[in-house]
């Protein structure tokens, strides 16, 4: 029987040798659910199907192929939590929000994203909890309780992904299905010690998904272990058979950047510089000082693109989120047009920087905890400068967890499997130097 704190790697070659089986990882997760200081990690679980799924896997046929040696894929018997923007056939889809939950009622089908974990012999846990509409950073919510971090009842998680975040720490999931539009995985996973994978945009297929803002919406993963990394591109591009190619430089963020970045998140910053140097990356500091109109294109976009989504609504949701939405729906025309176009110059001057350095790196956030029932009201605005540069080249991002808070490496839309691929070169690098996750 394994034991907790999963990995996929570790799980999946006991999954193979018979060491363990998908019911009794199963049987697991669901005693670990919901296990949070806020007992809220799921917005949706059901055990008799969560087990029903777990024996359909089991009922797989075994060979002797594929990439741990039984014939089935990466994902086989894993018991994987799937964010509640996503529908699932037979459960509510809440997008966090009672109101959506008891609109639109029982989903008929799968989504394309639940389809693809389940042809790939994933057990889904359940559906996790997430800042309402997918729309904060912070993981609170008034409808579902703020989700708080297992084992640490004074912490936010981080959000919108935040019962994803939860349900890998407290083991009732072994990877977690996320989604980043403005940094919703690279944030929890910074704030909770974990890894994180920000698929490039595009990727994947959103039908039967509920979009925040189309222009800048990515799934994503949290997980424990960077050498998994590679494991995980597959759900989202199935038909995909793009190869890796090994990096030779990065480039990183100078000081002036950081300014407001805690001692503690400099610290661990400066440590991954050293380790990426250690692997034969060469590092280039740079000072685009035009990221500093990034959150003035990102921000008014994606509240322009959410009010359409969710007009007729807007009383109906907690004062802050109406209020972006009710700006976005009195942006004019022109001014779109006008965000629009500085939103295709940010993008192609990115496309630069990625053809000169190949990589950028910068701490995922300029803190390392977010305490709960705190005055979070400026906290959006802060953490959003240092995503959303990387949201609006539409960019594959690693989330690296670190001693203090965590970074995010990015690469040229579309190198996925070469920036998961040196992210597990990177997770072996620290178990062969003795720097074992979470520390830098």
């Amino acid at each position: 029987m394994t034991h907790f704190p999963w990995t996929i790697g570790s799980v999946r070659q006991e999954l193979a040798r018979g060491a363990a089986h998908p019911s009794g990882l199963a049987a697991q997760a669901l005693a670990r659910s919901s296990q949070n200081p806020s007992r809220n990690t799921y917005l949706w679980q059901n055990a008799s199907w969560t087990q029903s799924e777990a024996m359909r896997a089991e009922s797989v046929a075994h060979t002797q192929d594929g990439p741990f040696g039984d014939g089935r894929a990466a994902l086989w018997g894993l018991p994987v939590s799937v964010k509640d923007c996503f529908d699932l056939a037979g459960a509510p889809t809440s997008c966090g929000v009672k109101l959506y939950r008891d609109l639109n009622g029982i989903a008929a089908q799968d989504s394309w994203l639940v389809e693809q974990l389940r042809a790939a012999g994933a057990v889904i846990a359940g559906k996790t909890h997430l800042h309402a509409l997918a729309y904060g950073i912070t993981g609170e919510n008034s409808e579902f309780g703020d989700c708080l971090q297992p084992g640490n009842p004074t912490a936010l998680t981080g959000g919108s992904s935040s019962g994803a975040a939860a349900s890998v720490l407290e083991g009732s999931a072994v990877a977690a299905i996320g989604t980043d539009t403005g940094g919703s995985i690279r944030v929890p996973a910074a704030l909770c010690g974990l890894a994180g994978y920000r698929a490039s945009l595009g990727r994947g297929n959103w039908r039967g998904g509920a979009h925040l803002a189309e222009s800048f919406d990515t799934l994503g993963w949290l997980f424990r272990d960077l050498e998994d990394a590679p494991l995980l591109a597959a759900p989202f591009a199935p038909d995909t058979s793009a190869g890796s190619h090994a990096f030779t430089r990065f480039a990183h963020l100078a000081d002036g950047f950081l300014h407001d970045c805690e001692p503690a998140v400099r610290e661990s910053f400066g440590k991954n510089i050293r380790e990426l140097e250690a692997l034969g990356l060469e590092a280039h500091p740079i000072d685009p000082q035009w990221w500093r109109d990034s959150a003035e294109i990102f921000a008014p976009v994606q509240a322009w693109e959410a009010a359409r989504l969710h007009a007729g609504y807007f009383d109906r949701f907690d004062p802050a989120i109406r209020e972006r939405l009710n700006w976005g729906a009195h942006i004019p025309p022109q001014e779109l047009a006008s965000l629009r176009l500085r939103h295709a110059e940010f993008r192609a001057r990115m496309d630069e920087l990625f053809a000169a350095y190949e990589l950028i790196l910068l701490p995922c956030a300029p803190v390392a905890r977010l305490e709960a029932g705190a005055d979070h009201s400026g906290t959006r605005a802060r953490l959003l400068r240092y995503t959303t540069p990387f949201s609006l080249a539409g960019a594959p991002a690693i989330a690296i967890p670190c001693a203090a808070g965590g970074m995010q490496l990015a690469a040229a839309r579309g190198a996925d499997e070469s920036l998961l691929a040196l992210a597990a070169k990177l997770g072996k690098h620290r178990k062969l130097t003795g720097s074992l996750l979470p520390a830098c």
